[in-house]
């Protein structure tokens, strides 16, 4: 039993729901639905079978690799709705709309295919029909047209290849086409793109020009303009050439003036995104001018304040001064506030001044706060000043009237409850004891000051419970994550907001992240100086009295913050490199600073705890693996940091181990050599070191140690001499006082300077 065609739309429509909700599905959906709307389908079928495909290829969920697969099923079904004889238009125009979206796709998979031409065959059949249909059909399938012919002027013209490396990254265009392609030779496909180009600018040229056609032709130029530099100056001119209000020569109809306004309006959008994206190019100047002419064209001939009916020349409504005394024309009064309602009134009663029954029973209350605000500031500021005076006055009325209302009620109520109640009480006199007692404890009279209505005592918020030491780590560590989670929304300081370094600057002054840094080093190195060692004393002391405290996990804040920065400089340690240095340089001054201050102190007896070495070890451990050979990361971090020993270039020649980056670690290690004097011997003992025992690393060692430390060269040459005659030899002392076959470290120029043990700091 076959369905009808009310049931089958049901059934398509669930299949569109469902890959509306499911993109996955969408490649067996597309390939079921193509036998049951095709040319020979019902024409509703194939109506929702063509608006389907064009919107399937033109939504973003679908991926390219699916959309280019599709795209092949689905040529023939296009051409065979093409070359319908009577097709519905709407089937047309649908079609058309998903020829240009698949265009691209399958221009790139012809470009890898070449020997596929029945693909490339039904692709051509389809351009050639869109071809001739673009100036005999109706406006909306030329308009498909258009946007059609856009999309092939796009793809057939030479593009940016942004990654040669990658093709399937790079926009589709004539650059990734090889020159001896079989089927889509780059010598035939420009040609007849350039020719495009100019049938679809030709719109401009002719002497009736179609608004709908042109403002077509002109939305489409944009994406042209912006992608293909090549035919941009031809465009520009075309269009600066073309005058949207030139048939204002003709009578101005009502339909003329609409198509006149909208050719003006879609030019002058396309010029000015133009000159927003390139203010100063070559073209600036004329689109500028070209604007402003249009703008005082329009100004000249659309103007209609200039052909209104003047005002009478005499008063027409009985108000003139010569005519009052004749005529006893009055302005009529405002209307007053409507009176109150009897019984009680509420605050919305008390203020309303309108008699309004729409306006009273609106409820202002369901639009909001931001609109209201847009609406009342514009009300107030146009109001007069008397009216305003006059609706003050009367509220002011209304209010005194029912506060002096109130009065009396209440005033008569308690009458009336006295009179009920005179009977009950018994009549009570006091004393003048009483009296006296009673005036003694009152506090002296002030004539300058009242006394107060209400007495209250003084009140103190009860002191939180102390917090656990996991409660205060946990807080910590929620306090720095919300720091650095800021990091990441405050934006880079610009080049000129930037400070300039010197003596005199102010560090943390703008508020940007450079300012939140400086911030957040100094807390982790300044803020908790000199507690860590008055914990550990306090620990000592309770150990030599033998009390045994509970074994609870140390929690430092100064380190947790250090934890986190270091965790936040190598997610992105190159961009990152300057914190990591700024962040050292105050660890470097804070050890500084506490060995000054436990030289003066003798109280303390354990050393300060170093934190500079540590940290500067972990950054660089964690930055090396990462580093290439021609990366300029490690070599500003050595410079820059405020001290290095034989550790750190441990570190630094470990990198020689990699044949790939022998040439980082002695460029490296010249360096320092030459920028920083107090380390010098120690990097020269590491090129001596690296030249010894590296294979890889003794070519470029060997180039430099001759500038710098030629000895050790002239040394192990001689070494690795060939032996003298024997002669020579049985006259020769025995070498006594060298070892391993190296002469005396006593000879004068020839051995080898010993490694500095200490920590070298950098003038």
């Amino acid at each position: 039993m076959s369905l009808s065609v009310a049931e089958q739309l049901t059934q398509l429509d669930a299949a569109r729901q469902l890959v509306l909700q499911d993109s996955g599905l969408y490649p067996q959906i597309v390939q079921g639905i193509l036998p049951i709307v095709g040319a020979n389908a019902r024409l509703e079928l194939r109506r929702w079978g063509a608006d389907f495909l064009a919107e399937t290829f033109a939504s973003p969920l679908l991926v390219p690799q699916e959309k280019e697969r599709l795209s092949i099923f689905i040529l023939q079904t296009l051409k065979e709705l093409l070359e319908n004889q009577g097709e519905d238009n709407n089937v047309i125009k649908s079609v058309i709309q998903a020829a240009a979206s698949i265009y691209a796709l399958v221009f790139r998979y012809i470009i890898s295919n070449q020997h596929d031409s029945a693909t490339w065959d039904r692709m051509t059949a389809i351009k050639s029909n869109v071809f001739r249909r673009w100036d005999t059909a109706s406006g909306g399938i030329r308009i498909c047209c258009i946007k059609f012919v856009q999309r092939v002027v796009q793809v057939q013209t030479p593009g940016v290849v942004a990654d040669p490396r990658r093709p399937e990254q790079n926009e589709v265009s004539l650059a990734l086409v090889p020159r001896e392609h079989p089927l889509i030779p780059p010598s035939r496909l420009e040609p007849e793109a350039l020719g495009l180009l100019d049938r679809l600018l030709n719109v401009f040229h002719e002497e009736t020009s179609d608004a709908i056609l042109v403002n077509a032709t002109l939305n489409c130029l944009g994406t042209l303009i912006r992608t293909r530099q090549n035919a941009a100056n031809k465009i520009i001119t075309a269009i600066l050439n073309f005058n949207p209000l030139r048939p204002i020569n003709s009578p101005l109809t009502p339909k003329l003036k609409v198509q006149i306004k909208s050719m003006e309006k879609t030019t002058r959008t396309v010029l000015m995104n133009i000159l927003r994206r390139n203010e100063n190019g070559p073209f600036a100047s004329r689109i500028r001018q070209y604007i402003d002419r249009l703008a005082q064209t329009r100004f000249e001939t659309f103007d209609e304040g200039s052909k209104k009916r003047g005002l009478p020349s005499e008063p027409t409504d009985g108000l003139d001064n010569a005519k009052r005394m004749r005529l006893g024309a009055e302005l009529p009064d405002r209307p007053g506030p409507p009176p109150l309602p009897p019984g009680p009134v509420s605050h919305a009663q008390l203020f309303t001044l309108s008699g309004d029954r729409g306006l009273t029973s609106f409820d202002v209350t369901q639009l909001p706060i931001d609109l209201i605000v847009r609406i009342t500031v514009p009300v107030l500021h146009r109001i007069e000043q008397p009216a305003v005076d006059a609706a003050i006055n009367a509220v002011r009325s209304r209010y005194l009237t029912l506060k002096k209302t109130q009065a009396a009620q209440a005033q008569a109520s308690a009458q009336l409850t006295g009179e009920d109640e005179e009977d009950y009480e018994p009549d009570f006199e006091p004393t003048e004891e009483q009296i006296v007692n009673k005036t003694d404890n009152l506090p002296p009279e002030d004539p300058l000051q009242l006394p107060p209505d209400l007495a209250l005592g003084p009140f103190k918020l009860p002191q939180p419970p102390p917090l656990t030491p996991e409660e205060t780590e946990q807080i910590g560590k929620g306090t720095i994550s919300r720091v650095f989670s800021m990091m990441s929304v405050l934006e880079e300081p610009s080049a000129a907001r930037r400070q300039k370094p010197g003596l005199n600057r102010l560090a943390g002054s703008n508020y940007d992240r450079d300012a939140w840094m400086t911030v957040i080093t100094r807390l982790a190195t300044r803020a908790s100086a000199g507690l860590d060692e008055e914990d550990s004393e306090d620990d000592e002391g309770a150990d030599s009295k033998g009390t045994i405290a509970q074994q609870i996990p140390k929690h430092s804040l100064s380190d947790g913050i250090r934890e986190t920065l270091w965790k936040f400089v190598i997610e992105d340690f190159r961009a990152r490199i300057p914190i990591a240095i700024s962040w050292l340089n105050e660890e470097w001054f804070n050890d500084r600073i506490q060995s000054q201050n436990q030289g003066r102190s003798k109280a303390s007896k354990r050393p300060p705890q170093r934190h500079y070495e540590k940290w500067m070890l972990k950054v660089l451990d964690s930055i090396v693996p990462f580093l290439d050979a021609k990366d300029k990361v490690l070599i500003r971090f050595l410079s820059e940091i405020p001290a290095l020993d034989e550790i750190v270039l441990d570190r630094v020649k470990g990198l020689a181990k990699d044949p790939e980056r022998v040439t980082l670690a002695v460029n490296a290690l010249y360096y320092l050599v030459l920028v920083r004097p107090p380390v010098r011997e120690i990097c020269i003992d590491a090129l001596v070191d690296l030249w010894r025992n590296f294979e890889d690393a003794k070519a470029p060692a060997a180039k430099l140690l001759k500038k710098l430390r030629p000895d050790v060269l002239n040394q192990d040459s001689a070494n690795h001499a060939p032996p003298p005659p024997s002669t020579d030899m049985i006259k020769s002392p025995p070498p006594s006082d060298s070892r391993d076959g190296l002469p005396s470290a006593s000879v004068k120029g020839e051995g080898i300077p010993g490694t500095a043990n200490a920590v070298i700091a950098a003038g």
